[in-house]
């Protein structure tokens, strides 16, 4: 099998620089030595214990050097990551596991012990830590069934990624080694050299690998040959540290992680050296990017992306921000990295500037033959091209025949002063339908009563916005990206009502 040019540039920056550090974690640093040769370790057993052209690895992946380094393996390999997330609840990811029928498994001691159960088809290989070697805890004795898959011959599948799954059972998105390389090192014709040199300074990686976010972040950094430093989980403190340590000039953070800066005791000072900000995963409100703004001096870039597109298809720049932020605040920016967009109806016919419609996207990651995917976004485009993504239809909550979109009520209910979070979600009703429920995080220190949430939304929000019920709780369950996990929300709700 011919080396992907991405798998070839991953191995070329690891070898630039072996004594030099490449992952701060915790305060502690890696070597690209150490990142590398771990890396080696595990691409010769991917491929020794699983002989295919493509082998197909999962990976209990948390953030760490060492499953950094587990990850980067498989690429090494030709194989493919399948993703799987340790943290989603041991009955479900056992299951999940149970499901893939995995040639080989990759994880730590007390994930492989408690989520893995021995399977005569599966090998089992126990990460250490870094520098130590990894271990072959189980080698299979039988082949896995064989597992279909819609790679292409000339694209093989780089990573096998679970979606957030906020309002359903997740699904598996296959991303090939052409959509990741068109992602982080450009279109082929213009595609960036492997660096001679390491990049100064260093990143900041708080984004977790079981999210597409992480992910792209991690292959940045290694592909430019970039430093970083690693959070286990966005931790206020540590990311703080990390900022004042390497004095990054850009940060990425997904919207929450926005709210616990903005309401934090940061200071201008604390945050100098940053001159911007992306944002994306989830919607982050007009207010919040504007107060952010306002208390730091820094913009936020949101950006519009999804699994399926295998990265970013819309987003602002510094100058579209400089220039147009003010007429078109709340936008999520203009289409990029070669994506079309389309708004359309339901039957698909196109729609014209501003007007409300379903999202349709040609992401440039699939090239110039890919087909229009629909969302279940709701959005509009401007004449400039400009997106807002307004909800989503899926979402939409029809009470007593009038339409309900749970971000717009959230944005209103995450407006006071004293709500860190809100989460949004429809319960059936005999008479209306259904009706829209909130659940409410507080920020530290800060004391508000329902009534007093539901007072502030009666001047922002119409009467049938306005939820039926409205409960504050210690902690809103997200997923790994930072979104509300809305099945969970619903049951959290339904518990307090008992």
């Amino acid at each position: 099998m011919t080396t992907h040019p991405l798998s070839a540039h991953i191995a070329s920056v690891l070898a630039i620089d072996p004594d030099a550090g490449a992952i701060d974690f915790a305060g502690d640093w890696t070597t690209w030595g150490q990142l590398g040769s771990l890396a080696g370790s595990v691409s010769a057993l991917v491929t020794r214990l699983n002989p295919e052209p493509t082998p197909r690895t999962g990976i209990l992946l948390r953030n760490t050097p060492e499953h950094v380094a587990a990850f980067l393996g498989v690429l090494l390999a030709g194989g493919t990551v399948v993703v799987i997330n340790p943290s989603r609840g041991d009955e479900r990811t056992r299951d999940d596991i149970a499901a893939l029928e995995l040639p080989v498994i990759i994880g730590t001691e007390a994930d492989l012990d408690k989520l893995v159960a021995g399977s005569a088809s599966t090998s089992v290989v126990r990460l250490e830590g870094i520098p130590a070697e990894p271990v072959v805890v189980t080698e299979a004795t039988e082949k896995p069934t064989e597992q279909p898959s819609s790679e292409d011959a000339s694209s093989p599948v780089a990573v096998h990624m679970l979606t957030s799954g906020t309002t359903g059972p997740p699904k598996r998105v296959e991303l090939s080694y052409d959509m990741l390389a068109h992602s982080v090192l450009g279109e082929p014709a213009t595609r960036i050299a492997v660096p001679t040199t390491l990049s100064s300074g260093a990143a900041i990686v708080n984004a977790p690998l079981v999210h597409i976010g992480g992910i792209y972040r991690i292959l940045q950094c290694i592909v430019a040959a970039r430093p970083f430093a690693l959070l286990g989980r966005f931790d206020l403190d540590e990311w703080a540290r990390a900022v004042r340590t390497h004095q990054p000039k850009a940060v990425s953070l997904v919207p929450t992680a926005v709210r616990m800066v903005l309401h934090s005791d940061l200071t201008r000072d604390d945050l100098a050296s940053i001159k911007v900000v992306t944002s994306g995963t989830a919607p982050l409100s007009v207010e919040d990017s504007e107060a952010f703004t306002d208390k730091f001096g820094i913009p936020i870039l949101t950006s519009y992306a999804a699994t399926e597109f295998g990265g970013g298809v819309a987003g602002w720049s510094l100058p579209d921000h400089k220039k147009y932020w003010a007429d078109k605040r709340g936008s999520v920016g203009r289409a990029s990295g070669g994506a079309q967009l389309r708004v359309v109806t339901e039957d698909g016919t196109v729609l014209g500037p501003d007007e409300s419609g379903l999202l349709e996207v040609k992401p440039g990651q699939l090239g110039p033959d890919a087909d229009w995917i629909r969302t279940t976004d709701l959005g509009k485009l401007d004449a400039d091209g400009f997106l807002w993504i307004l909800g989503r239809a899926d979402q939409a909550i029809i009470r007593g025949g009038f339409k309900v979109i749970p971000d717009v009520v959230r944005d209103a209910i995450e407006s006071h002063p004293a709500v860190a979070g809100a989460s949004v979600v429809g319960r059936p009703d005999d008479r209306l339908g259904e009706t829209p429920v909130a659940v409410v995080e507080l920020r530290p220190g800060a004391t508000a009563t329902s009534e007093d949430i539901l007072t502030h939304l009666g001047a922002r929000l119409a009467r049938y916005e306005v939820p039926t019920e409205l409960l504050i709780v210690d902690t809103i369950p997200r997923t790994p990206s930072g979104k509300a996990d809305l099945r969970a929300v619903r049951d959290q709700l339904a518990g307090a009502i008992r």
